[in-house]
């Protein structure tokens, strides 16, 4: 939806790509986790931690949907350079991270595809000994998993398919759709919608304990 006077337009979608999942429905899906965030998380702070770059867009609009106390870190997290489909070496860069020892801490990520990024880094950030640490993801992947492990709290999931859009990139475009959408070279990819997963609050081993009453320009898919 164009703001009413401004001769703004979404940008279309790429040549081939097939829309997943809409503005609106990502909205609700925003809405429904952060009620689930703020029914976990009751008394103190949080701390979130996002994923660089394709989790910013839904950090925004999930810290816009906290109501307490909130402090924001960030961490880079390349397994995919370029134009490049598959992945390659996982780098995580920590070193600016700040203090989260004896912290709330939410990883927050925008897709978890293998398993292999999300697992690294909270074995890295449990070894920094936060008071909790669990993971919220934006889209779940389970037909590519390589790693055994669940988000604490999901979106939706997706099909076996490249996403983009909503924060999302491919050779660092197209994370500025305000929708989800499936690059056309995943032609054999299943064709069926995304759907809204349930959360899993509490599992272990990310959850570490309770709170109150409770890429640059690659696309890290898979990871």
């Amino acid at each position: 939806m164009s703001p009413a006077g401004t001769g703004w337009a979404p940008p279309e979608l790429p040549p081939g790509a097939r829309l997943l999942v809409g503005p609106d429905e990502i909205q609700r899906t925003v809405d429904r986790l952060g009620q689930e965030l703020r029914a976990t998380y009751t008394d103190g702070e949080l701390t979130l931690v996002v994923v660089l770059q394709g989790a910013l867009v839904f950090a925004a609009d999930l810290l816009r949907r906290l109501t307490l106390p909130v402090r924001l870190e960030t961490v880079n997290a390349r397994s995919y350079v370029g134009a490049a489909r598959s992945p390659g070496a996982l780098q995580l860069a920590l070193a600016d991270l700040g203090a989260i020892e004896g912290r709330h801490v939410l990883v927050v990520d925008d897709i978890l595809d293998t398993g292999r990024t999300l697992a690294a880094l909270l074995a890295a950030l449990q070894l920094r000994r936060p008071a909790s640490l669990r993971s919220i993801v934006l889209l779940d992947k389970p037909a590519r998993r390589q790693v055994a492990l669940r988000a604490d709290f999901t979106g939706m999931t997706v099909p076996d398919a490249f996403v983009v859009g909503y924060g999302l990139d491919h050779d660092g475009l197209h994370r500025n759709l305000p929708c989800l959408a499936a690059l056309a070279a995943d032609e054999g990819a299943a064709a069926a919608p995304a759907r809204e997963a349930p959360s899993r609050p509490g599992q272990p081993p990310q959850s570490q304990g309770a709170m109150g009453a409770g890429r640059r320009t690659n696309n890290r898919q898979p990871s």
